[in-house]
C-alpha cells in the first residue's frame, strides 16, 4: 500500500504511537498541542464557530479544526475514532471535506492485543514503514523517557520543578515537538543547569490533578499562588508512557496496554490510587471538559478514590475565572 500523503508532517487527535510516524520518517504533530500553543488560540475556537461548529461543541475539537484549516503544511491527518473524543468521527469527514488526508486508528476498549497489534501494523503500513521499525524507535526513545521518568520524580519528590513545568514537559512527548532528539537535548539542560541552585517554594497542600488537560492556562500558578503545589499530572503522565518502576515495556504493544486514558476508567482508577500514596497527595482536582463525554466518569472516580476530590468544568481558552479562583481557594483552605 502506498504511504498516504506527500507531507513529510503527520497530524494526529490524540496520542497515537508516535514511533510508528517516526520509523516512517515523518514529523508528528500533536493538533492539540499546536492549537493551545497558538498565539490566536481563543480566535480559532471562534473560527470554527463562524464556519458553523455549535457553540456547544468541545473546545479542543473546534480549535483542532480551525488550526488544521490554517496549515495545509499537514496534510495527513491519524484520527483516533476509538478510545478518545466521541466526535472524532464527524472531525474526520469535516477534514476530509477540507481536502485532509484522515487516517483512522482504534485503541481496542476491551484491551485485545492482537487487535493492538493490527491497528499499528495498518497504522505503519499507511505511514510508509512497518511494525519492526516502530519497535527500533521504541528502544531508542527509551532513554529519553527515563530522563522524563527523572523530571516528573525531582517534581515530586523534590519540588524544584513546577506543577506547571512537569505538565508542559510531559504533554509535549505526544509528538516530542517534532524532533525526539532535540527534544531530549532541551529537557538534559532543563535538568542538569536550568533547575539547579533552586530552592523549593513550600507547599502546605500536595494535589494531583486528574483529567484531560485544562484549557485554562494558569491552573498551576493559581494554585501555587494559594500554597499549593501540583504534584501529579494524571494524563499528561499517561501520554508520557513513562518506565515503570518494575521495568520497561517489552514491546510497543505492552507499552500501548499500559497507557489508561483511551481504555475504560478503572483502570485509570488503579493507577491515580498508586501515584496518590506514592506522591502522599491531600486532594484531587478533576477537570473536565465542557460537553465532554468523560464528564461522566467523574461519579466514579468520587465513588472509587477515597480523598478530597473538586471537579471543575473548563469551556474556553484563557485564564481561570474568578469565580473558579474561588473555589480552588476554598478547596485549598480545607485540606490545609
Amino acid at each position: 500500500m502506498m504511504a498516504h500523503g506527500s507531507s513529510k508532517y503527520v497530524g494526529f487527535t490524540t496520542s497515537i504511537p508516535v514511533e510508528l510516524v517516526l520509523a516512517a520518517g515523518r514529523i508528528p504533530v500533536d493538533l492539540n498541542n499546536r492549537f493551545i500553543t497558538d498565539p490566536q488560540a481563543a480566535a480559532l475556537v471562534r473560527k470554527a464557530e463562524d464556519l458553523g461548529m455549535a457553540r456547544t461543541l468541545c473546545a479542543w475539537i473546534k480549535g483542532i479544526y480551525a488550526w488544521s484549516l490554517e496549515h495545509p503544511e499537514v496534510e495527513t491527518i491519524v484520527a483516533v475514532t476509538q478510545g478518545d473524543c466521541s466526535n472524532t468521527q464527524a472531525l474526520m469527514e469535516l477534514l476530509s471535506f477540507n481536502g485532509k488526508d484522515l487516517i483512522p486508528f482504534n485503541y481496542p476498549h476491551d484491551k485485545d492485543p492482537a487487535q493492538l497489534r493490527r491497528q499499528m501494523e495498518i497504522l505503519a503500513e499507511r505511514l510508509g514503514s512497518n511494525f519492526e521499525s516502530g519497535e527500533k524507535i521504541r528502544g531508542e526513545l527509551i532513554a529519553l523517557r527515563n530522563d522524563l521518568k527523572e523530571m516528573d520524580r525531582i517534581t515530586w519528590q523534590e519540588g524544584t520543578v513546577s506543577g506547571q513545568e512537569n505538565q508542559l514537559w510531559l504533554l509535549c512527548t505526544s509528538d516530542f515537538e517534532g524532533d525526539p532528539a532535540q527534544y531530549q537535548a532541551d529537557l538534559r539542560q532543563f535538568l542538569q543547569n536550568d533547575i539547579v541552585g533552586r530552592t523549593p517554594k513550600p507547599a502546605k497542600v500536595r494535589l494531583g490533578l486528574l483529567g484531560v488537560p485544562p484549557i485554562m492556562s494558569d491552573i498551576h500558578q493559581v494554585l501555587e499562588d494559594f500554597g499549593a503545589a501540583v504534584v501529579f499530572n494524571e494524563i499528561p503522565r499517561q501520554f508520557a508512557m513513562l518506565p515503570k518502576d518494575d521495568g520497561i515495556p517489552d514491546n510497543l504493544i505492552e507499552q500501548y496496554l499500559q497507557y489508561t486514558y483511551p481504555y475504560d476508567v478503572f483502570g485509570r482508577i488503579a493507577d491515580v490510587a498508586v501515584e496518590i500514596k506514592k506522591r502522599k497527595i491531600d486532594g484531587l482536582v478533576h477537570y473536565t471538559q465542557s460537553f465532554c463525554y468523560r464528564q461522566m466518569q467523574d461519579i466514579i472516580l468520587r465513588e472509587r478514590l477515597d480523598i478530597p476530590m473538586l471537579t471543575l468544568e473548563g469551556d474556553r481558552v484563557g485564564p481561570v475565572d474568578p469565580r473558579t479562583k474561588m473555589r480552588l481557594e476554598a478547596f485549598v483552605d480545607v485540606l490545609r
